[in-house]
């Protein structure tokens, strides 16, 4: 009897396993396929021959390289310096008294609320005037601080005890090495996984990127798939490769990093 009641929520788990996964394999399936294959109606899931065609046609079609490498500097620099200014400013609104505290944390939430398109005229002409655009530091210093990422540090910071920054204020410390010292390494789930989500983010941004930059040494791996997208045709099959190869650094960083999502969450949870 027990054996019975344990097949129907496996048979559901599987079946709900393949309707996750049937689009991704697809997608994979798809990258060895024909053009004439990938269009064909009925669509098929499997083709009758396989090919690295569409691997070859991006590969001479766009700078990939290039792009791949403009996708890693925007979005690992971003993770860097955004983990850092996000863990100090979540710090500072958890642990340090100072007058207009609360109110500029309001501040930082209703800007979560913000569409980003909204601000992206205003953000273009700003980088004009300052003769950024078309620049690393263009892409770079705009997403230098997150909003999600500075209230989730601070719900870290202030699941810690207040004991340990007491003992190390009585021991000398100021409150840089407090932090960098005796706060940051409690709270690696936490930057981690605020470093994962920008990742994540910046590394599948399309439009941000393509209105930031003018010219193809500049596009980012997003943008430049664009370039496969015409005015009145899109090659499929180049851009179901180029998709695969962009989506395979985030299938690794979740993979490793999932863990850390859960036990982040868990431990800091949403504290006021």
């Amino acid at each position: 009897m027990r054996r019975k009641r344990a097949i129907v929520p496996t048979v559901l788990a599987a079946g709900l396993l393949i309707l996750v996964l049937h689009p991704f394999l697809w997608l994979i399936l798809s990258t060895f396929k024909n053009e004439s294959d990938i269009v064909q109606y009925p669509p098929t899931f499997f083709a009758g021959r396989y090919t690295f065609l569409q691997y070859i046609k991006v590969w001479e079609s766009i700078p990939l390289l290039n792009f791949i490498c403009n996708t890693v500097i925007y979005a690992g620099s971003v993770v860097v310096i955004s983990s850092i200014v996000d863990s100090m400013a979540g710090y500072a609104f958890a642990r340090i008294k100072f007058k207009f505290r609360n109110q500029l944390f309001v501040v930082i939430l209703i800007s979560m609320m913000i569409p980003s398109q909204v601000l992206m005229i205003p953000l273009f002409l700003e980088e004009h005037k300052l003769g950024i655009l078309n620049s690393y530091a263009g892409l770079i210093l705009p997403k230098a601080a997150d909003a999600f990422g500075i209230f989730l540090m601070r719900a870290f910071f202030t699941s810690l005890p207040k004991e340990l920054e007491e003992a190390a204020r009585i021991d000398g410390l100021d409150e840089f090495r407090i932090l960098f010292v005796i706060m940051f390494p409690l709270c690696i789930p936490g930057v981690l996984t605020c470093a994962v989500f920008n990742f994540v983010g910046n590394w599948n941004d399309l439009l941000y990127p393509l209105l930031m930059t003018s010219s193809a040494e500049m596009r980012t791996l997003s943008a430049g798939l664009a370039m496969f997208v015409g005015d009145r045709t899109i090659e499929y099959g180049p851009t179901l490769a180029a998709s695969f190869i962009s989506l395979v650094p985030l299938i690794l960083i979740y993979i490793f990093g999932q863990k850390y999502f859960v036990q982040s969450f868990a431990t800091a949870g949403i504290k006021g």
